[in-house]
């Protein structure tokens, strides 16, 4: 089963950017679709992006459309996720997710393997 790790995350000034990268190792990369979720304290966890393998399809939550970016190195076995023009909403913690079995994209429960997180500040 395929492990992952997060990287990336920081403090950052509203409206500036940052790239979230997500490392996979121990698996077949190719038998997985990626994703990014995020969650604040008190919150439920809530979907961010998701791509399909190898790549060519990929989605966004509507609070992130024309912000945030995916985009998967399949020869690196690494996801990543470009955001810009943060703001403090789009403060949380971040998570990579993969999963090999079909369902909707956009629901936690889908996902088989996730990472431990990193985190993003925005300071106004």
């Amino acid at each position: 089963q395929v492990q992952l790790e997060e990287s990336g995350g920081g403090l950052v000034q509203a409206g500036g950017s940052l790239r979230l990268s997500c490392t996979v190792s121990g698996g077949t990369f190719s038998s997985y679709a990626m994703c990014w979720f995020r969650q604040t304290p008190g919150k439920e966890r809530e979907w961010v992006a998701a791509i399909s393998w190898p790549g060519g399809v990929t989605d966004y939550a509507d609070p992130v459309e024309g912000r945030f970016t995916i985009s998967r190195d399949n020869a690196k076995a690494m996801v990543y996720l470009e955001v810009t023009n943060l703001s403090c909403e789009d403060k949380a913690v971040y998570y990579c997710a993969a999963r090999s079995r079909l369902g909707d994209h956009r629901l936690p429960n889908v996902y088989d393997v996730w990472g431990q997180g990193t985190q993003v500040n925005v300071s106004s």
